[in-house]
């Protein structure tokens, strides 16, 4: 079952259990999974589902810090009940040593001696990482790595 379908029969298990704050963030979902398909004229595989929901999420991750800043609790919370309910989607979080060890495969992988060769080190993190660790923090670490 791909993730997509997945989705969708979450969002027909949400509309039976009559969960409105879960159907609505679901339909969220797949409205953007929808509007992806319409402007690339592609069905969205599982690894464009997963690039959507990291998107999703770094936007309500956002939004709840800007809410909490402006003293809007209630909206701050409402953000983040949507980042747990598109948590579910995502693959399970990598520890900070998983973290650190498939950088440092990656750069004797990949041959990187300096940080002109961070390109080819991102490349092949994001295909291991996707959905799985913060690509701004592994970017920094490898940013370290590669000048340090």
């Amino acid at each position: 079952m791909s993730l997509k379908d997945r989705i969708q029969d979450d969002m027909k298990a949400a509309m039976r259990s009559k969960e409105k704050a879960r159907l609505a963030t679901i339909r969220m979902l797949l409205a953007a999974i929808k509007q992806v398909e319409v402007d690339s004229r592609e069905a969205v595989d599982d690894a464009g589902v997963l690039t959507i929901l990291e998107k999703m999420v770094k936007q309500r991750r956002e939004a709840a810090e800007q809410y909490d800043a402006g003293g809007r609790a209630e909206l701050a919370d409402k953000e983040r009940a949507e980042i747990d309910i598109l948590a579910d989607y995502l693959p399970t979080p990598l520890t900070e040593a998983e973290i650190t060890d498939l950088v440092s495969q990656t750069i004797a992988e990949s041959g990187a001696e300096s940080v002109k060769d961070m390109g080819k080190v991102m490349a092949g993190l994001k295909s291991k990482m996707q959905g799985r660790a913060d690509m701004a923090k592994v970017s920094a670490l490898v940013r370290q790595r590669l000048s340090g």
